[in-house]
């Protein structure tokens, strides 16, 4: 599992790095967003992958802490999850604005000739 979750990572962070170094603006949105996804499951990972485990502590004896996920990351990937969203929205207008004033979606505002 740790395997299949440590690939998705890289193919994620790895597909959106290529592409935020292209020209237009609409790929750069989408490599942005790639990236925020690629981090979140990097964050929500660090909180320890663990199936069939119960999700609540018991009332009485001894409590275990490695029986548990942290439940930190999962916080702050949730947070991160509506952040990106707002910012997504946010680059979203910004690239319909900056198609409307110079007619294009390239990054320099110019097409290469």
């Amino acid at each position: 599992m740790e395997l299949i979750l440590s690939m998705g990572i890289g193919i994620l962070v790895a597909s959106g790095t290529w592409l935020v170094m292209r020209p237009r603006s609409f790929q750069v949105i989408v490599g942005l967003c790639l990236l925020s996804y690629g981090v979140n499951l990097f964050i929500f990972s660090m909180g320890r992958l663990r199936t069939a485990a119960a999700p609540i502590l018991p009332k009485s004896g001894e409590i275990d802490p490695t029986a548990f996920t942290d439940p930190i990351p999962q916080a702050l990937v949730l947070t991160a999850i509506v952040i990106s969203f707002a910012t997504t929205a946010l680059f979203l207008v910004v690239l319909l604005a900056s198609r409307g004033f110079t007619g294009t979606d390239h990054v320099d505002g110019k097409e290469r000739q």
